[in-house]
């Protein structure tokens, strides 16, 4: 979320002190993420400690918070494990939203810092240990398992017929429609592949293990000397490893390397491993198609959030950019006999 929800300092300040029995000195709301239901804040503690906040508008999946409890018991080091209420919980509400609470880890993400050699080998190893990992079944029932919905896909095909005949008015939504509907073509193109690579992945099924499913270069935090986490556990997903391997390599954001580079380094850390690469091209083609279907649901089905908009349609053209991940997903399929 970019724009500040309505929640006064003094309500979070209160919700610390009662839930978890931290004194708040200061409260900075940071305008970052793609996110309109989640919003993020730094607090300093009047003991000098930092915090952050995330808080959650709308439904609540207890999973992912979870999820990353889970990894950090298990000694994955790249995970920031979120901090306990005073009656050992995980999260709380505030103010209509559901807040968990995590230490501050100062550092930045990969798209405004150059990961190292030694901060890919980190990325590659603390994956293979979380894909190696057994998931407990209790764990496992709560957790996503992949099925390869077409929901996504269908909703893009509707919303491409829309474009070519409706009528807008808001100006950011004619920009989205009048941009998407003169790359129809391609658009289509990337549906018809996902939903083929799909039918394949679902007719010759692939062992499923925990990925995390949005390991882009803004969900790695970069910190002083060899400081490396992944964050962001919104989405974990049982699901071939490919979900996660599409990453490197993907056009993702990562700076200073090329996508062979990336891929060599990240491998060098994840270690050997046979990768299919029609699930490589599935999740990298079905995630362009999701983000086309996530903006256009924000941009034509409201007109909240200015800032917000503008940012969206700007993510939505970058898709397509030389260099972007379309071209990136194209010639990556180009390898599937």
């Amino acid at each position: 979320m970019l724009e500040r929800p309505a929640l006064p300092n003094e309500a979070i300040v209160e919700c610390l002190r009662g839930r978890f029995g931290i004194a708040v000195a200061d409260v900075q709301f940071l305008p970052l993420g793609a996110d309109i239901n989640a919003a993020v804040f730094r607090l300093t503690g009047d003991d000098g400690g930092d915090y952050f906040l995330k808080l959650r508008r709308g439904d609540f999946d207890k999973t992912p918070v979870t999820v990353a409890r889970f990894l950090a018991d298990r000694g994955i080091a790249a995970v920031i494990p979120p901090m306990t209420t005073i009656d050992g919980r995980l999260w709380t509400a505030l103010g209509g939203f559901t807040a968990v609470l995590y230490p501050f880890v100062a550092g930045e993400n990969g798209y405004d810092a150059e990961m190292t050699e030694g901060d890919w080998l980190q990325f590659g190893a603390a994956l293979r240990r979380i894909h190696g990992l057994a998931i407990p079944g209790d764990l496992a029932t709560q957790i996503r398992w992949e099925d390869y919905n077409p929901t996504g896909r269908e909703r893009v095909r509707r919303y491409m017929d829309r474009f070519a005949i409706e009528y807008f008015t808001d100006p950011v939504t004619v920009q989205l429609a009048q941009f998407l509907h003169g790359k129809r073509e391609i658009v289509l193109d990337l549906v018809s592949r996902a939903e083929s690579y799909a039918h394949q992945l679902q007719a010759e099924p692939r062992p499923f293990v925990l990925c995390h499913s949005d390991a882009h270069a803004g969900n790695v935090l970069l910190g002083p000397g060899d400081a490396f986490h992944i964050v962001d556990w919104d989405e974990p997903i049982l699901a071939p490893k490919e979900r996660d391997l599409m990453y490197p390599g993907g056009g993702q954001g990562f700076r200073g390397h090329s996508a062979a580079e990336e891929e060599a380094l990240f491998y060098r850390g994840y270690g050997a491993v046979t990768v299919d690469p029609v699930g490589i091209a599935y999740y990298r083609f079905e995630r362009i198609v999701q983000d086309i279907m996530a903006f256009c649901d924000q941009l034509v089905l409201s007109d909240e959030g200015d800032a917000n908009r503008h940012q969206a349609l700007r993510w939505v053209m970058a898709n397509f950019a030389p260099g972007g991940v379309i071209e990136v997903a194209y010639e990556g399929a180009q390898i599937i006999p």
